[in-house]
């Protein structure tokens, strides 16, 4: 087999804060020695979310298993997932805001054996919904835990308890049509085909707003192993949740 050298386009500074965290929690659970010294396994979780490195190509690339490379990966997403902000903390960050946009992108994946739950008919796939706030900047400010494609996005939105600590902090919010009917806190663009004047403007503008939440969509799937997620759905949201934390730390 051959191996030769690649790059990453992430900054040392996202090497350094992994790398510092991974060695605190190594000294905490009182680890002596690995496979891998820990600048070496952050380096391999990097390329692995950044690049969608198999588990079997960083193996051969970083000259160990693949079973220990499932384990290093597995430990840091862990680790990461634990540092993640609750909504409630995040919501800090969203109320200095003039205002959030909602939206919810599908993650693709390849594990369509369960069927039903996981196809969303409306973009036509199998994926996990994941709810994504973004600020009027088009910055990523938080993403939920992900739940099966099939999930509609009021719904979604609902069950992670956006919408009450939305209306709580009395935040304005705008979404698209998916959302109609999710009360005060957020809005929605008209609905029909043939709309007076007055409310095609308003749904343009609402438009032209809205689309600022494709910027942090894009900065999730810069990221690619979100664009085709092949492990299992169970360890989806840890996934996510560290991607977040990371892009954050670059920030």
């Amino acid at each position: 087999m051959l191996v030769y050298p690649s790059s990453i386009d992430l900054s040392s500074r996202i090497l350094r804060f992994l790398t510092t965290r991974l060695r605190a929690r190594q000294r905490e659970i009182g680890t002596r020695w690995r496979r891998l010294p820990v600048g070496r396994q952050a380096l391999l979780v990097l390329a692995h979310l950044r690049c969608g490195d198999t588990y079997a190509r960083l193996a051969a690339g970083f000259g160990i298993g693949v079973a220990t490379v499932y384990r290093y990966i597995r430990e840091v997403l862990d680790l990461l997932a634990a540092a993640t902000p609750a909504l409630t903390e995040a919501m800090k960050t969203v109320w200095a805001k003039a205002f959030v946009i909602l939206d919810g992108p599908l993650l693709p994946i390849d594990r369509i054996a369960a069927g039903t739950p996981y196809y969303a008919g409306k973009h036509k796939r199998h994926g996990m919904n994941v709810q994504v706030l973004t600020d009027p900047s088009g910055r990523l400010l938080w993403a939920s835990p992900a739940l099966p494609g099939s999930t509609h996005d009021l719904t979604a939105a609902r069950r992670h308890g956006i919408i009450d600590v939305l209306a709580e902090a009395d935040v304005k919010c705008w979404a698209d049509k998916a959302y109609q009917g999710a009360g005060r806190p957020v809005r929605v663009p008209f609905r029909g085909r043939r709309l007076k004047r007055w409310k095609q403007r308003h749904s343009s503008t609402h438009a032209k707003i809205r689309c600022l939440s494709e910027q942090a969509i894009a900065t999730l799937k810069g990221w690619r192993l979100l664009r085709k997620l092949r492990c299992s759905t169970n360890r989806i949201t840890n996934i996510v949740k560290a991607v977040v934390v990371l892009h954050h730390a670059s920030t």
